[in-house]
């Protein structure tokens, strides 16, 4: 039996009751001998997909009821931060995935199981809305738009695509404050259409590219308006977390992943490295004692207030049946401020590395361009950071990513 068959097989009976992060451990191996070629072909190799199917990772978040490990925000926090400290490409697809997957308690349970449930590998993913229009008709919507950014998307078996709502009479759905209501149609990979034009210095794996859809039926029951109360369908504690904080808690453990990653790689060359015109090695040099144990301090306070928010509303959860605002903006500032963390810990180790960095064959190369691109995406936003301090000081913030 080749290798490949071999982890499909292994993905339609993986062990729900096993370890996520000690299959993530396990896997890395392979994810490292990968990435050149996964940043040459500009999505996951097939062999990497199929190591995540067999590892059952893509299901990290999805409840046992339909074959997922059904673990909590922290346990993915570590997976991710586990992968991309291996290739942060293949994390970063994997945690696009998984945040995605919570769609799952916002349908109804057949169509939760079609997409999840009885396929071993069904994967969701989506993008970002660019243009997204969903008309009302009979049954259901015909939906036209496009959508960027749908990193991992070519290796999923179903797509979402965020749509304002058009009703009958042409005008825009709005909720009681007026504002527009998105709902996401949930489509088949292949009703789409998509285009080739992710070309971007960091997170070159991703495939991150642009879809698109044209009069295009989609039944009502394939739509999904997330992280609303009176349509949530599984009613257990981990679904009173939002999809953004799924997000945030994924993509902050990718940023800490790679600085991990590189702040190891400058502790294993300051063994040996003599920087030009000195005569001994970093190792040796005071300063870098200092940089060294100051970068770890600040690497690992940002993890702890990640994991500490996620325990925090946990405990919440189980408290008052709800996450509270307090608990939000707690959790939106400890990963916004991981990523920012992580990005100076990944530049102090590049920096201190020397012109020996800026090779594409050193192991600091292709991360100082990943972790910056992680660093421009939404949930690193600076902004968010005011919202939070607006919190802080008696104001009611109402941004949407908290």
């Amino acid at each position: 039996m080749s290798a490949a068959r071999e982890l499909s097989t292994a993905a339609d009976r993986f062990d729900p009751m096993a370890d996520p992060v000690a299959q993530a451990r396990a896997i890395t191996p392979l994810l490292r001998a990968a990435g050149p070629e996964i940043e040459a072909l500009g999505q996951l190799t097939p062999a990497v997909v199929e190591a995540l199917h067999a590892s059952g990772l893509y299901r990290t978040l999805l409840p046992r009821q339909l074959n997922g490990y059904g673990a909590g925000l922290g346990i993915f926090a570590e997976v991710m931060a586990t992968l991309a400290a291996a290739d942060a490409s293949t994390a970063w697809c994997l945690g696009q995935a998984v945040g995605c997957s919570l769609a799952a308690g916002y349908v109804d349970p057949p169509i939760a199981r079609e997409i999840w449930g009885d396929d071993p590998r069904g994967v969701l993913a989506w993008g970002f809305q660019i243009e997204g229009r969903a008309k009302v008709v009979p049954g259901g919507y015909r939906v036209t738009g496009k959508w960027g950014f749908g990193s991992g998307g070519h290796h999923a078996t179903w797509m979402g695509a965020h749509c304002n709502v058009e009703l009958p009479d042409g005008s825009l759905l709005k909720d009681a404050d007026g504002k527009l209501i998105e709902r996401t149609m949930l489509l088949r990979q292949d009703q789409l259409n998509w285009s080739s034009n992710w070309d971007v210095v960091g997170l070159r794996g991703t495939g991150s590219d642009t879809y698109t859809l044209t009069d295009v039926f989609v039944p009502d029951a394939y739509s999904v308006r997330r992280d609303v109360d009176e349509e949530r369908r599984i009613d257990e504690p981990f679904f009173r977390f939002t999809t953004t904080s799924a997000y945030s808690c994924g993509f902050s453990g990718v940023a800490m992943g790679i600085a991990r990653s590189m702040l190891d790689e400058l502790r294993s060359l300051a063994q040996t490295k003599k920087p030009s015109h000195t005569a001994r090695t970093l190792r040796d040099n005071p300063v870098m004692h200092h940089l060294v144990a100051e970068n770890e301090a600040k690497l690992r306070s940002a993890r702890a207030f990640v994991m500490e928010s996620i325990r925090d509303g946990e405990d919440c959860i189980r408290r008052t049946g709800e996450l509270d605002m307090e608990n939000k903006v707690l959790m939106r500032l400890a990963t916004t401020t991981a990523i920012a963390r992580a990005k100076e810990v990944a530049e102090f180790a590049y920096h201190e590395a020397g012109a020996a960095a800026i090779f594409a064959s050193s192991p600091f190369e292709r991360k100082i361009r990943d972790i910056h691109a992680v660093a421009q995406q939404v949930q690193a936003r600076t902004g968010h950071i005011e919202v939070c301090g607006q919190y802080f000081l008696g104001f009611n913030p109402t941004a949407r990513f908290i």
